[in-house]
């Protein structure tokens, strides 16, 4: 997987539109392959909840029960 701190946001790129303007953002998106586009979503959603697929597992619950006799 991707790590979070391998994306780092180009703070020197700053442009200011106008509300009227087209966004070219759909453009853009479905010009990409959905594989791409599924990508972009899940690392979009290791950086918002802060997951790190290295060191996230599930939990593990253990029970010890006894077993009647029959």
């Amino acid at each position: 997987m991707v790590r979070e701190d391998a994306f780092r946001m180009d703070r020197t790129a700053f442009s200011v539109d106008h509300l009227s303007d087209l966004p070219d953002e759909k453009a853009y998106w479905l010009a990409k392959t959905p594989q791409e586009r599924l990508q972009a979503v899940e690392i979009m959603r290791q950086i918002v909840y802060g997951y790190d697929p290295a060191t996230a597992r599930l939990q593990r619950v253990l029970e010890v029960i006894e077993l009647k006799s029959s």
